[in-house]
């Protein structure tokens, strides 16, 4: 097994009984995951790889956030406790965490009824809402930048000079590939048409971020485990931090409701905002800005191609049609969209 963790020495820390076997879960951009079962039961081990989100402490964080959150209610999976009462174990310089395994399926938007986006929205509502009952006070001055987001300035918003220039290199960079494929060809015409959409829209450059509070930081559908018709759990939290609240809200809505044509699925986002809104106490205006703003993060965003032509990194591939379909077909809808979010 490629990256083997040290199960005998991370067992005997959590008298978790003998593995009897651990395979990778294949889902995931950043950490490792593995299902172990041992003689003791099901688990998940979690391998905290990613540099960035790697940090011991921080992890230790991240966990008492979610035992706290479960006794709001909210579906997580908390660590288990080595035989210290630790929730982080370091081997070898590397973090591990050990929790339950939790029996669930990921669920698209397209999967979901109506009803079941609302419920979507309300729990993504019902943990800002816990998230600021359950952690530290923050500043509210500082929104955090996405990672891999384009160059921004203080205002906290991409700069189109900026974006453009890395339109260029990113074309230079497609043009020397060789031999061309498909993938360079969409990725070509991607680059073109969202430069001629820059130039258009370039004076429609949000301000700074609206309020800010403890988010969750990467809530999509491969982070959320269903069992039946129900939530089970929201999983990986390695971006917990405090950002603009209603912009987790709109963010997460574009990844769960868009279609493989790039297209929202706007009743479907209607019904999961009118939840969020109530949920979280949020107000329509605070949505139709986060609206704006996350617009113009679409517009400006590349993180794709610099996995693929920068680091040479394919995994995100399949989302990048959809994805890169989306800035356009929003910009079109622009004036629906916000309605669906705000009505």
């Amino acid at each position: 097994m490629p990256h083997a963790p040290p199960l005998n020495v991370l067992l005997s820390r959590y008298r978790a009984g003998s593995a009897l076997s651990c395979e990778p879960v294949d889902q995931g951009l950043l950490n490792r995951g593995y299902r172990l079962r041992t003689t003791h039961g099901r688990y998940f081990l979690k391998h905290h790889f990613d540099p960035e989100t790697a940090d011991p402490a921080a992890i230790a964080r991240q966990h008492r956030a979610t035992r706290r959150l479960a006794g709001l209610g909210v579906p997580v999976a908390p660590p288990l406790p080595d035989r210290y009462g630790r929730t982080v174990a370091v081997i070898g310089g590397h973090s591990y965490a050990l929790h339950p395994w939790i029996d669930g399926r990921h669920r698209h938007g397209g999967q979901l009824t109506v009803r079941q986006c609302a419920r979507l929205g309300a729990l993504l509502g019902l943990v800002h809402a816990g998230l600021e009952q359950v952690m530290p006070a923050h500043r509210r001055n500082r929104p955090a930048r996405a990672v891999d987001a384009p160059d921004a300035d203080p205002a906290g918003s991409a700069d189109p000079a900026a974006t453009r220039a890395l339109i260029d290199d990113l074309l230079a960079r497609v043009h020397r590939h060789r031999p061309a494929d498909s993938f360079d060809e969409l990725a070509r015409h991607r680059l073109l048409e969202r430069r001629a959409l820059l130039e258009r829209h370039a004076d429609r450059r949000p301000p700074r971020g609206g309020a800010v509070g403890w988010v969750h930081g990467d809530f999509h559908p491969f982070n959320l485990l269903y069992k039946d018709d129900a939530p089970a759990a929201i999983v990986d939290w390695d971006k917990l931090g405090v950002r603009p609240r209603a912009e987790e809200a709109v963010r997460a809505a574009a990844i769960f409701f868009v279609r493989p044509d790039g297209a929202l699925d706007l009743p479907r986002v209607r019904a999961y905002a009118r939840a969020y809104r109530r949920a979280a106490g949020a107000t329509a205006a605070q949505l139709a800005a986060a609206v704006h703003r996350v617009w113009w993060e679409r517009l400006n965003d590349f993180w794709m191609l610099r996995w693929h032509y920068e680091r040479g990194d394919r995994r995100a591939d399949p989302q990048f049609p959809a994805a890169s379909a989306l800035a356009v077909w929003w910009t079109r809808a622009y004036e629906a969209v916000g309605g669906a979010f705000t009505d």
